[in-house]
């Protein structure tokens, strides 16, 4: 049988060579370490960490990076093998041994007889008689593989930089302050001309912002991020800083006012629930996903760390409970915008024997990088098989993450031509509960003890339907 080749040994690229393998189809695996290796690894192990040691939370009854671990587990993932044999003490997280871990994994590549690694790098688009190619390298794709890439997909369609503004769930937000309004209620394509959530800041409020963001302590980048730039010195702003995309701590540092004459203009809006008195300022809400849980804080990309974003974002009138899917950042990371380059099954639109896995289609995070491995790796031996996967249930953790890395983002004029950015897995992608979750005596629960019991009953919807996925043909013959 022809083999499936995958480009790339982290995570993604060892689940999907286990997967493939495991439904009696030959793999090939190239990874270029040790004989290029990048700035951030420091061994020539298949799925080294290089970052945290954390899979984050294990709780598959109230999270939903748990529910993906449950969802992994049932599907014979090696990534959670290797993970739970190689734990160590971390409270309600996952945590491992990450030199044991990886030592894990890659004696299990090795010795299963169907994967051929071969230590290389594929410098360019893989070669034309390679009929079914995962391309999983990473956020530290190699320059040339990179660059044919772009070359095939268009220079506009591949980002090296992440510039992430904060996501909230919509059912966090205070409706009693904020309000929906487009500026000047122009409806534009496929809007309405109330499109945003706008949250009013008064002058008082706003000062208070201000003074808040220049204090609040920042990420600082890593040296591999900046190390690609000659002129960078600690007296510059590094290369990703770019006007296009400033984090909003620099631009209050440029100036008191700078803020609310950009992404906190306050013109052309009305606040209704006193329509007398005219905000300051304004922090615009922008529906991020197509199922309209999400809203992300329209040109809020930020490096201050997390727990400084969630204390200054929560002094927005309207934002003090807000729950965040994703926050803000800035970071090099190699990723395709994927729901207009990619189909449902992860393969290239522009050249279907390519598929693409891991953080390079968007996703963040360990355990998501493993899983759209894991996805692609099932896809591609399916279809070496001369059959096709059965679709995940959108209502599974594996089947939100790849909806929204597929098709689920939303892209509006105002957002430009490229408004995608990478997403952990988060209930916000998971489709509604309907009817809303009761208390068992019936009357509608309210504030945590709702939120808590729609957690549960999200999980319990996912865990019916990935049973039913399982014990379904989820392989049919193709048509």
């Amino acid at each position: 049988m022809t083999p499936v080749h995958v480009i790339g040994g982290g995570l993604a690229g060892s689940e999907a060579a286990w997967q493939i393998a495991r439904a009696g189809v030959p793999v090939i695996l190239h990874e270029m370490r040790p004989v290029r290796s990048t700035a951030a690894h420091q061994t020539d192990s298949l799925a080294e960490l290089v970052c945290s040691n954390s899979f984050r939370s294990d709780d598959a009854a109230t999270n939903a990076v748990g529910i993906l671990h449950r969802e992994m587990r049932a599907l014979g993932s090696l990534v959670m093998r290797c993970a739970d044999a190689n734990q160590v003490p971390a409270g309600g997280a996952l945590a491992v041994d990450r030199e044991g871990f990886a030592r894990a994994v890659t004696a299990a590549i090795t010795a299963e007889p169907l994967i051929d690694i071969r230590r290389e790098e594929i410098a360019g688009l893989p070669p034309a008689d390679w009929h079914s190619v995962i391309i999983a390298t990473g956020p530290l794709t190699s320059p040339a593989l990179a660059e044919a890439v772009q070359a095939l997909t268009g220079e506009a369609e591949l980002a090296f930089f992440d510039a992430i503004a904060p996501i909230v769930h919509r059912d966090s937000v205070d409706m009693s302050k904020a309000w929906f309004q487009s500026r000047y209620d122009k409806a534009g394509p496929g809007g309405t001309g109330a499109d945003y959530i706008n949250c009013p800041l008064s002058r008082g409020e706003y000062e208070c912002f201000v003074d808040a963001l220049l204090v609040a302590e920042t990420a600082e980048f890593r040296d591999f991020e900046v190390a690609h730039d000659p002129g960078h010195s600690a007296h510059r702003e590094p290369t990703p800083y770019f006007d296009g995309c400033l984090p909003i701590e620099i631009m209050a540092a440029r100036g008191f006012e700078t803020l609310r004459h950009g992404p906190m203009k306050p013109f052309g809006l009305t606040n209704p629930h006193a329509p007398e008195r005219k905000p300051y300022a304004v922090a615009q809400l922008r529906q991020d996903n197509a199922l309209g849980t999400l809203y992300n804080m329209v040109g809020f990309q930020t490096k201050l760390k997390h727990g400084a974003q969630t204390r200054v974002l929560r002094m927005i009138p309207g934002l003090e409970n807000a729950e965040f899917a994703r926050l803000g950042g800035l970071h090099r990371n190699t990723f395709l915008n994927s729901p207009k380059l990619l189909d449902n099954q992860l393969r290239l639109k522009a050249q279907p024997r390519l598929r693409f896995a891991g953080q390079i289609t968007g996703c963040e995070g360990y355990v998501e990088s493993a899983a759209i491995g894991l996805i692609a790796g099932g896809y591609a031996a399916a279809e070496r098989r001369d059959g096709e996967l059965v679709p995940l249930p959108p209502t599974t953790a594996l089947g939100a993450l790849l909806g929204h890395i597929t098709g689920g983002h939303i892209e509006t004029i105002e957002a430009g031509p490229r408004s995608f950015q990478p997403m952990n897995v988060n209930f916000g992608l998971f489709p509604p509960l309907s009817p809303a979750p009761k208390a068992e005596a019936g009357p509608r629960l309210r504030g945590p003890e709702k939120a808590l019991a729609k957690k549960r009953a999200l999980s319990e919807r996912a865990a019916r339907d990935l049973d039913a996925w399982i014990s379904g043909p989820q392989r049919h013959a193709a048509e």
